[in-house]
């Protein structure tokens, strides 16, 4: 049996005080993951000040070209701000700072230091940055998605302490929908099936969701006896199907054919990845032109071009773009920035 203990709660939505459980990687966090907060009237702002100069909905498509992009800045001056950039123009900073950041319809998910800066907290906003939930993670952020309608937010942190790992870091996935404040803290007490046979497992590790348009399916990486699997997840049945190994950090196309994702070189990830997509219909992988080890959950910023990180030593990165059909090369998007993210309207 594994150190691993979960909770499942639903969460009212009220103003009222309200306990949230969560899945507890080791005991040292256990007072955390049962700790008691207030949930934040939809009024309540991220930061005091800059609200009105930062939206997380797109400008009018007669005022810009293309997509408008928020992300995280890695400019020394402005380490982990939100910053928004319509194609063209110059960027405009927020004061939120957020470790890990992504955004559609209207609804911001960051994961950011909490008050006493050694620990970290999950914080749904809405478009003008106006906080709609918190919530304690245990753990260190990785991994932020939002579905394409808004309603669902999906986050991935490290954890250590699971029996199974001898002290080294697991990962682990919660989904939450921002509409009921069901919360799913842990995808692993969900039915497993790897080659459509029921599977059972003690390494169960998962990270980097990203969410179908229909509000229930989801795609993630899930890892166990030293394979990488892709799994479709259903949130109505709570159940996970792997559809082919080898794939890590999905995410869906805008139309749900494809998946782009990085492969790791020669099968192993000490070789660093190869930014790829995958036709779901036909099973055809397509190495793209980034050559580069690409340590991202890619974002695709339209039906033929993908978005990705590229770090630059410690602290620096640097966004960039390249076609999803494996032709041309990359080119550079955003400087100083991080964790991508297209802003599409409700």
């Amino acid at each position: 049996m594994t150190a691993r203990t979960t909770w499942l709660t639903h969460l009212s939505r009220s103003p009222r005080r309200r306990v949230v459980s969560a899945s507890v990687g080791f005991t040292a966090l256990a007072v955390l993951a049962g700790s008691a907060i207030v949930a934040a009237r939809p009024d309540t702002p991220a930061e005091a000040a800059g609200q009105g100069t930062v939206s997380l909905l797109p400008v009018s498509p007669s005022v810009q070209e293309g997509p408008q992009v928020a992300a995280l800045s890695t400019a020394s001056d402005a380490h982990g701000r939100l910053m928004t950039q319509p194609a063209g123009t110059p960027s405009t900073v927020a004061p939120l700072t957020c470790a890990r950041f992504h955004a559609a319809a209207g609804t911001g998910l960051c994961l950011r230091l909490d008050g006493n800066l050694t620990t970290y907290q999950l914080t749904v906003l809405d478009a003008r940055l106006r906080v709609r939930d918190e919530i304690p993670l245990v753990g260190v952020p990785n991994r932020a998605r939002v579905s394409p309608s808004g309603h669902l937010v999906a986050w991935t942190v490290f954890v250590t302490g699971d029996s199974y790992n001898g002290g080294r870091f697991s990962t682990r996935v919660g989904i939450l929908d921002t509409r009921t404040d069901t919360l799913v803290p842990t995808l692993e007490d969900w039915a497993v099936s790897v080659a459509d046979r029921p599977y059972h497992a003690k390494d169960l590790n998962f990270w980097g969701v990203t969410f179908a348009p229909d509000d229930r399916h989801f795609y993630a990486t899930m890892s166990t006896a030293g394979h990488r699997y892709l799994v479709r997840g259903d949130l109505a049945t709570h159940r996970l199907t792997t559809v082919r190994d080898g794939v890590e950090c999905p995410s869906l196309s805008p139309d749900g054919t494809r998946i782009a994702f990085r492969a790791a070189r020669d099968g192993d990830p000490r070789h660093g990845w190869r930014l790829s997509v995958l036709d779901l219909a036909t099973d055809r992988v397509t190495p793209l032109a980034e050559e580069h080890s690409v340590d991202d959950q890619a974002v695709w910023l339209d039906s033929r071009t993908v978005a990705y990180a590229l770090r630059r030593g410690r602290d620096h990165a640097d966004v960039w773009r390249t076609p999803a059909d494996g032709t041309g090369r990359p080119r550079i998007l955003l400087p100083d920035a991080e964790s991508p993210a297209v802003l599409t309207a409700p």
